[in-house]
């Protein structure tokens, strides 16, 4: 009975304990399951934000498509151009701009600056701020330092309307800056050329464009009387394309420019020393030593400048053919005279040949130089009008110039077999 009774506890009591575990037990799988749910609803959650976040960012496939299967059917690529297909119509994104000067076709017309200018710029700061002013206009002097005094009172002729460049053939710069003036010009050198030399090649029509008139003048000057703002209302007054101030007494080689007292300006010389009063050197007629272009005529006679014509002899004959009516847009301002010192200068730069002195064989050369530039005058002007088949070319103006030439070559033979003589004495 003890026995019995015995397993019956002992039955009752494993009954229980293993109630208890099961209890324990489904407890536990309970809060494993609580937690495998926890985590399920936080992986979907993340997932969905992550998935949404990913569809912002990229586009939707459909749009890559197009740029995907175009790169997959590249077979070879000749020139590297970027095509865009909208509605079966190509537009190619490569850009011709014929109208945009020559070499320049490929830039956006807007992007393109044809022109320049010889104003100065700062290093730092903003460059819309750059110009306090902008000059209207420009002188260009070619000058050696030993004529820096003359030079001098000629710069201090002119204002802050003008800027002042110069070009020094004996390559002498720095001395300059004992005047404080030259700390704001232009310096240009190469030594032993002319200021015609200078010309061609650094003032070019869309370097100097901004300027409404250009002063290209001799070192050598006499300045007391003149007043630069004075001459520029003159020549606006007058509608003069290309002037020069008038020379006091016969201090020049033409008398077209010597000065009439009795009036602002003049255009052509008295009646009666000429076969046409229309022509040079009795009108339409200025000198080299002295000419003022406005930005026009400049453009005009710098492309008649010729490259290996240094000197300028005989373009004063020339000018004309800038300007129409030729007779009327030139002229000579007597209000506003100076005074031409003849001073020897790029004359002292000539080298002696032959027994000859240097400045005789500059002059020589300067000679010869007129007479080669005549000839290419007509020469052109030839060729011209037989292509357009025009054959009444009339020489009788050009017959005339080539006879002064003749002439002037003859007085130089002559000065040759006196070089002896004083430079500063040759016309």
């Amino acid at each position: 009975m003890v026995m019995i009774s015995g397993d019956k506890s002992y039955g009752i009591r494993r009954k229980r304990e293993y109630h208890s575990q099961s209890t324990q037990l489904c407890s536990t799988l309970s809060a494993k399951r609580t937690h495998v749910l926890k985590r399920s609803y936080v992986s979907v959650i993340f997932g969905t934000i992550f998935g949404f976040l990913i569809g912002v960012t990229f586009p939707p496939l459909s749009l890559i498509k197009p740029f995907v299967k175009d790169s997959l059917n590249v077979g070879s690529i000749v020139e590297r151009t970027d095509l865009i297909t909208t509605q079966n119509v190509q537009y190619s994104t490569k850009i011709w701009a014929s109208s945009n000067p020559r070499g320049a076709e490929r830039l956006p017309p807007k992007l393109v600056v044809s022109e320049s200018d010889l104003f100065r710029r700062r290093l730092c700061g903003e460059p819309s701020e750059d110009l306090v002013t902008r000059p209207k206009y420009l002188v260009a002097i070619s000058v050696g330092y030993k004529q820096k005094n003359n030079v001098d009172d000629i710069v201090k002729k002119f204002s802050e309307n003008f800027t002042i460049l110069l070009f020094h053939y004996d390559g002498r710069t720095t001395e300059w800056d004992e005047f404080e003036w030259s700390k704001q010009a232009i310096h240009v050198t190469v030594t032993k050329q002319t200021k015609w030399w200078y010309a061609k090649r650094f003032l070019h029509p869309d370097i100097v464009s901004p300027y409404e008139y250009i002063f290209i003048w001799d070192e050598d000057l006499g300045v007391e009387k003149f007043d630069a703002e004075e001459y520029i209302k003159l020549v606006k007054k007058h509608g003069l394309e290309i002037s020069q101030p008038a020379m006091e007494g016969s201090s020049s080689s033409w008398k077209m420019s010597w000065r009439l007292n009795d009036r602002e300006v003049h255009k052509k010389e008295k009646s009666g020393w000429c076969n046409d009063s229309h022509l040079p050197p009795c009108a339409a007629f200025v000198e080299i030593m002295a000419p003022v272009f406005s930005r026009d005529a400049w453009r005009c006679v710098w492309h008649m400048l010729q490259n290996d014509l240094v000197h300028g002899w005989g373009l004063d004959f020339t000018f004309r053919k800038c300007v129409a009516p030729a007779h009327e847009k030139i002229g000579v301002v007597d209000a506003q005279p100076v005074l031409h010192r003849r001073v020897p200068s790029i004359t002292n730069e000539g080298v002696q040949e032959n027994g000859m002195p240097g400045w005789l064989m500059i002059r020589t050369r300067s000679i010869v130089e007129w007479k080669m530039f005549e000839k290419r005058v007509a020469d052109a002007e030839e060729a011209y009008y037989k292509s357009n088949g025009i054959d009444l070319y009339n020489f009788t103006a050009l017959k005339k110039e080539i006879t002064i030439i003749d002439n002037l070559e003859k007085k130089a033979k002559s000065i040759m077999n006196k070089y002896r003589m004083d430079p500063s004495h040759v016309s």
